[in-house]
């Protein structure tokens, strides 16, 4: 016999049904918090895209932002992106060639390297290598150009701060990853030759004569697709923490964590995406 008194059920079963409205109000205000999140987003997105055309036509004194940015980008780490396309390159031949040889298969490690470093990881791997060298980078120099007045200073003569500031940055970070993708296809395919001659020894002409034979204009496509929307990605993710800072000091490394975590969220998410559609066609 349940000895408790009837004011103490009902105490209990009001406590219980205030818990659960508390728990739908925080998880709607999530949500809300999220799509408001999105849409600011994709609205500053619109804008930094409407002030290319402004930038390419009028946007002389911010070339050299864009000069500076793709010299940081990309050349600085195009040695970093090599060394790790190499590297991809020869991991690939290695393990997949002893393993495709037993089943008599040796032809198939073609296709498997274009998948695996054209259309898979190139984009990829070169986005994460922007991602930790440049979206901190950026960040924090927007979020330090804000806390110090120079974004106000821009706004009180008359410059477009979106214009001169984040449409550069958009453009040079966008157009070196594009790059860095190409540069490691060309070298994660030629680190796997080297590795090759070991197994199979070729001439050069025979084996990238087999690579561009598997190699279909899809697989360009996706992968220039992959690395422009990447490109894309980071650059406004970066951008937008850096302007999002108010006036404390101690906001820039947490813009600059902040644009890193994001980078990677939304990275990893298009890339599923794209492979979700590309394998669904």
């Amino acid at each position: 016999m349940d000895r408790r008194s009837p004011s103490r059920k009902n105490n209990g079963l009001f406590w219980q049904y205030w818990n659960w409205d508390l728990y739908v109000c925080y998880t709607f205000s999530k949500v809300h918090a999220f799509f408001a999140e999105v849409s600011y987003t994709l609205g500053f997105f619109a804008r930094t895209l409407k002030g290319v055309g402004a930038f390419v036509f009028r946007g002389k004194a911010s070339r050299k932002i864009l000069i500076m940015q793709i010299l940081f980008t990309f050349v600085d780490a195009l040695g970093l992106s090599i060394l790790l396309a190499v590297g991809i390159g020869a991991a690939v031949n290695i393990i997949g060639l002893p393993y495709l040889t037993i089943i008599g298969q040796q032809r198939m490690i073609y296709p498997l390297l274009i998948i695996m470093i054209t259309r898979e990881l190139g984009p990829l791997l070169t986005a994460f290598i922007i991602i930790a060298r440049s979206a901190t980078a950026i960040a924090t120099e927007v979020a330090t150009m804000v806390i110090s007045h120079e974004v106000e200073a821009y706004i009180s003569v008359g410059v477009d701060p979106i214009e001169h500031l984040a449409v550069p940055r958009f453009l040079g970070v966008t157009i070196s990853l594009f790059l860095l993708n190409i540069y490691f296809s060309i070298f994660g395919l030629a680190g796997s030759f080297a590795v090759a001659q070991f197994f199979n020894p070729m001439s050069p002409s025979i084996y990238f004569t087999r690579i561009l034979g598997e190699l279909a204009i899809h697989d360009i496509i996706v992968s220039a697709a992959k690395s422009i929307i990447f490109g894309m990605i980071i650059s406004i993710m970066a951008i937008l923490q850096g302007f999002g800072v108010e006036r404390a000091s101690t906001e820039i490394p947490v813009a600059g964590l902040k644009a890193v975590g994001s980078s990677f969220l939304w990275v990893i998410i298009a890339d599923i995406i794209i492979c979700a559609l590309y394998y669904m066609r």
